[in-house]
Formats: C-alpha cells, sequence, structure tokens
C-alpha cells in the first residue's frame, strides 16, 4: 500500500511544478514587461494628444500643417533648381517646413486649451503657473474673497512677486491692492508686481499673461528669488494663516497687568 501511495503521488509533484511555471511570467531577454498605469506617455504620445486636441478646436489645423511642410518642401526644391545642389535645399526646406508646423502647432495648442479653460475657476492661475522661465508659484490662491470667490495668485521670479488676480475688475481690485500692501510690508525691498486677469478692458487675457510676466524688469538675482521664496513660504497664505477671533484688534490689545500680578 506504502509502495502504491508512493508512485501515485510521484506525478502529481512535477504536475504542480510545471502549473506553477506555467502561471508564473517567463523570465527571458524577449520578455515584455507589464505596463505602468502610472507612467507617464511618451514623446509621440504627448505629440499626439497636443495634436488631437489642436485638431479639434481647429479643423484647418491638418491642412495648415500640411500647407507649412510642403510649401517650405518646393520651396527648397525650386532654390535648388535655379541655384544648384536641389537636394540640400530641398531637405533644408522640409526640416524648416517641419520647425514651422511643430510651432504652428504649440500654438494652436495653446490656444484650444485657453479655450477649454475659459471661465473655469483657477484658470488664470493654472497660465501663471506655465511661466517656467525663472518663476515658482504657489500651487494655491494665497487670498480668496469668500463671498464673491474672486482669487489672487502668487508667482515669485526675477523680476519680484507677481500677484495675479481673477475676477471682474473693480471687485477683484480692492483684495489685489490688499495682498500687495501685505507683501510690501513683508518684503520691502522686493518689487511687488499686480496684474488682473478677465476679459474687461484693462485685464490681461490668458494668451497675454505669460508674455506680460516674462517682459517685466528683472531686480533679483537666483540667490535672492529663493530667499524671497522661503520667506513667503513661512509667511503661508490666507488658507493656511490662522484666522483671528471676531472682536480682538491684536495691533491695538493690551496686557492685563492685574491678571499677570494676581489680582
Amino acid at each position: 500500500m506504502s509502495g502504491s501511495a508512493g508512485l501515485s503521488s510521484g506525478p502529481v509533484g512535477p504536475s504542480r511544478a510545471s502549473e506553477r511555471m506555467s502561471e508564473e511570467p517567463r523570465k527571458g531577454l524577449f520578455r515584455r514587461k507589464p505596463k505602468d498605469p502610472n507612467k507617464k506617455p511618451g514623446r509621440l504620445a504627448q505629440m499626439r494628444q497636443v495634436y488631437d486636441l489642436a485638431a479639434k478646436h481647429n479643423k484647418a489645423t491638418p491642412w495648415l500643417l500640411a500647407a507649412a511642410v510642403v510649401g517650405f518642401t518646393l520651396l527648397g526644391l525650386l532654390a535648388g533648381l535655379v541655384f544648384g545642389g536641389a537636394v540640400f535645399t530641398t531637405i533644408l526646406g522640409l526640416m524648416v517646413g517641419l520647425l514651422l508646423g511643430m510651432f504652428m502647432l504649440g500654438r494652436f495648442a495653446e490656444t484650444a486649451a485657453f479655450a477649454q479653460m475659459e471661465g473655469q475657476p483657477g484658470a488664470f492661475g493654472a497660465v501663471l503657473n506655465t511661466a517656467r522661465r525663472g518663476y515658482l508659484m504657489d500651487e494655491k490662491p494665497i487670498a480668496i474673497d469668500p463671498k464673491s470667490r474672486d482669487l489672487v495668485f502668487r508667482s515669485t521670479g526675477r523680476s519680484g512677486v507677481v500677484l495675479l488676480s481673477e475676477g471682474p475688475k473693480a471687485r477683484s481690485a480692492k483684495l489685489l491692492a490688499k495682498e500687495k500692501k501685505r507683501h510690501e510690508r513683508i518684503l520691502p525691498n522686493v518689487p511687488v508686481h499686480t496684474l488682473q486677469g478677465g476679459s474687461e478692458d484693462g485685464q490681461l487675457q490668458m494668451k497675454q499673461v505669460v508674455s506680460t510676466v516674462h517682459k517685466l524688469p528683472r531686480k533679483l538675482n537666483r540667490a535672492e528669488v529663493l530667499a524671497v521664496r522661503n520667506r513667503l513660504s513661512a509667511l503661508g497664505t490666507q488658507g493656511t494663516r490662522p484666522p483671528i477671533p471676531k472682536g480682538i484688534d491684536p495691533n491695538k490689545a493690551r496686557p492685563n497687568h492685574k491678571a499677570m500680578r494676581g489680582r
């Protein structure tokens, strides 16, 4: 009985082992790695997303891109036939056309993105965040009007502190002026620039925000920018500062000397 049991149990082990091997992924040179869902899309996938966004907003995008590439390629070929070196000039025209097409695609995608964000809360903050040339922006608004929901965003760079409001011109101007005074009191030697974002006269449209910020005169070096940034981070924002109790003015508060003497 024991022998028969041993014989019958013999093939069970290898079969189970084979099942495990079939379940486990094969290890080898040509084994495909599982896709990471958190992995960022590649360069080609990003270009495809940009093209889809631009083409969805502007139906003429593919025709304009094709016209740029084909037009400069033909222009290079024509120049080569006239002056010689047709192969070189054709390739040069193709490269110029591709560069122009990439530039046009970026502009079309930017316009489409602005059109999608139009009217959404925090849209101007998202646009200000694209000013990457030496600027560091706070992730959240530094000031919010609880009644009107007007916002003020802040970015720190070589030009100093940039405050950008979002809301109607007359209403958001008060909140913007209040934040400017607070920053000038905290940073007396640092320039504080105020900008208003919106669709009214005197306000910046989304496509004008980044160019306006980059045109501001540079007054600080990198070390000073980091020092200002650390100073502002330590002070916090309206959302992180503790509220002041009603009925108490901390600037006029006086200590109770009788209570301090134990009377």
